[in-house]
Parts: structure tokens; sequence; C-alpha cells
């Protein structure tokens, strides 16, 4: 059963201690939604001054993102390949980290609230999965600590998702 975790402040340690977390929630578990469904609940009660967090699952044969588990009010439901934050991770396949996206062009406003995101891809095996995306109220929520540790975080998940 899980149990409430009170964190330390430490930015890092209490990172280790989600992605540990993550292990214990995931460890038994075969089923994708689920695994993700607790995830985005993990990110959503240990991350502070954020107002979105989900994820966005590719569809190779549309070309196109389509909303998964997420914490948060109601979203875009699909994202096409290159477009807006999550789109434009895909296309890179590199993590996109925007301190004001009211600057990135192309910005898909689905929450006016908010003003700074994090996008994270995610791969199953050697092919795309899809997105972990996180957004924030706050200009420049997110910093390289945040970065670094959320990759591994994904890639923590991605073992998981592999086996299921």
């Amino acid at each position: 059963m899980f149990q409430t975790v009170h964190y330390s402040g430490n930015k890092q340690k209490d990172y280790d201690l989600l992605i540990r977390q993550l292990q214990a929630l995931s460890e038994d578990e075969h089923d994708e939604i689920a695994i993700l469904s607790n995830a985005s609940a993990l990110l959503n009660q240990f991350l502070e001054n954020t107002n979105w967090v989900g994820f966005y699952i590719w569809k190779e044969e549309e070309n196109e993102l389509v909303l998964g588990p997420f914490q948060g009010l109601p979203a875009c439901i699909r994202i096409g390949y290159g477009k807006g934050v999550c789109g434009k991770a895909i296309e890179e396949n590199a993590t996109q980290r925007v301190a004001d996206v009211h600057q990135f062009p192309g910005h898909i406003a689905c929450d006016g609230a908010t003003n700074s995101e994090i996008v994270v891809p995610i791969k199953k095996g050697n092919k795309i999965f899809g997105v972990l995306d996180i957004d924030s109220p706050l200009t420049n929520r997110f910093d390289e600590t945040d970065q670094i540790y959320l990759e591994q975080f994904v890639e923590t998940l991605q073992r998981y998702l592999t086996n299921a």
C-alpha cells in the first residue's frame, strides 16, 4: 500500500525518493494505463507550482499524440507531429524546457494559465511511445535540475512500460 511521503526540501534527495516511489508502484504492474496514471499522480503531488501533469501517447498511424492519463484541467486531446512543445519534443526526440511558452513559436495554449512547460520524450524499446508533459503557471518554473531528474523519472518509467 502506498503511503504519503514527506519530502525533505532537498530537491535532489526528493527526486530520488520520487523515483523510488515510482519503482515501488510499478514493480509488478503490467498495464500501461495504470503505470502512467500512478506516475502522473505521483508527479502531481510532488511538484509545486504546476497546473498540469500528464502524458500524451504517440499514435504513429495518425502521426499525432493523443491525450493519456493526467492530473489537471481538461486538455487538448490531439497534438500533431512537430506542433507545440509536445510535438516538437517528438520531432526532435529531445526534452523541451520552455521558460516562457508565449515566446515558443507555435505553442498550443490548452490552458491559458500556463506560462512555462517541460516535455520529456518517452520510448518503449526503440520506438517512440509518447511524452511526459508538465505545465506551470510560473514563468521559468523548470530548471536544469528538474530536467535531469524528470529525464531520470522517464528512464525509470520506460523500463516498466517496456515490460507492460
